[in-house]
């Protein structure tokens, strides 16, 4: 740490967590039960014992138990990083203590069924899938609209059209993958981006039955893109084959959203359902469904390191079936 600069108080806080650590490890009266006694071998149950011990200090503001738990994450994350360890058991801890859904109180809130009936009342093919697209994945507006043929898998084909290509999505058919890179202003896929991903790293999504569906019904009537990065979303107006802009995407969602009564200038962001509004819809519902936070935020693309990793290793059989077997429907029976 002296060798990066770190200052003598921050050298010392480090290492005034660590030993508090160590002598948590240590104590039989406050170590977890049958637990590590040291760090080398201490494990996730050890390290998020620690830090509720840590909040239940009444001379520990809830900010200072968040600084002294990432002071442990890095530590662990160097110390895996020269080999001296095998994993970093506060990756995850850190993924559960940075909880980023949405929790505000205040938000409108929309019941499945009744999200059911907007959709259903959406028969412009595009308009449709734009929708559908943000609700069955949670992604954000600007990872829709960057998304390209070749990061979409369907499990049928599609004459006239070359899906796929990504490596990330070999060998797994009715998936989309979503990168972290596009940035705007930068060329990617041969083509300069007006949005960026904010995703710690690249997630492969399930396509369900339903969303393939509407997918299906977009393709089959989408212009030739005017991009060689051959856009998946492109527009149908002023803007025939041209890439999706996130302005021209909210702009969709408000003209419905208007429709239903759920949109009034100058409302906000508690009120209005905007395409942001879905991922919290997605984030909400499905974390309800699953009990499952960490599935949730792998696919909103939340998750970042090892635990990634842990999640793509899985995804068929973990990911994958979790989403298919708890996501809700948007289709209306007879």
């Amino acid at each position: 740490m002296e060798l990066h600069g770190k200052s003598d108080r921050t050298r010392t806080e480090y290492g005034r967590v660590l030993r508090r650590f160590e002598a948590f490890l240590e104590a039989p009266a406050t170590g977890p039960a049958g637990g590590a006694s040291d760090p080398a071998a201490a494990g996730h149950r050890d390290c998020m014992a620690f830090v509720h011990q840590l909040r239940r200090d009444p001379d520990l503001a809830e900010s200072t138990t968040a600084t002294y738990a990432a002071y442990l994450h890095r530590f662990y994350a160097y110390m895996t990083q020269i080999g001296a360890f095998d994993a970093n058991p506060m990756a995850l801890v850190m993924e559960e203590l940075d909880e980023r859904i949405d929790t505000d109180p205040t938000r409108r809130e929309i019941s499945v069924a009744r999200m059911r009936e907007f959709v259903g009342g959406i028969a412009h093919p595009l308009d449709r899938a734009l929708v559908v697209t943000l609700l069955k994945t949670g992604m954000r507006v600007g990872e829709l609209c960057n998304l390209d043929l070749r990061d979409l898998t369907l499990g049928r084909e599609l004459p006239g059209y070359d899906l796929g290509g990504r490596a990330q999505l070999d060998g797994r058919p009715d998936s989309l993958f979503v990168a972290s890179e596009p940035s705007v202003g930068e060329r990617y896929n041969g083509e300069e981006r007006a949005a960026s991903n904010k995703r710690k790293r690249g997630t492969v999504v399930p396509v369900d039955g339903e969303l393939a569906e509407t997918l299906v019904r977009w393709l089959s009537v989408r212009p030739d893109a005017a991009s060689p990065a051959d856009p998946l979303f492109v527009g149908t107006g002023s803007g025939w084959g041209e890439r999706l802009t996130p302005e021209q995407v909210a702009r969709v969602v408000r003209d419905h959203a208007e429709d239903a009564g759920w949109y009034e200038q100058g409302a906000g962001a508690t009120e209005n359902v905007t395409p942001h509004y879905f991922r919290h819809f997605f984030t909400t519902h499905l974390r309800d469904r699953t009990g499952d936070r960490g599935v949730v935020k792998y696919l909103r693309g939340d998750v970042a390191g090892d635990i990634i990793d842990t999640y793509t290793h899985n995804w068929g059989d973990n990911v994958r079936e979790t989403y298919e077997r708890h996501v809700y429907s948007l289709v209306e029976r007879a």
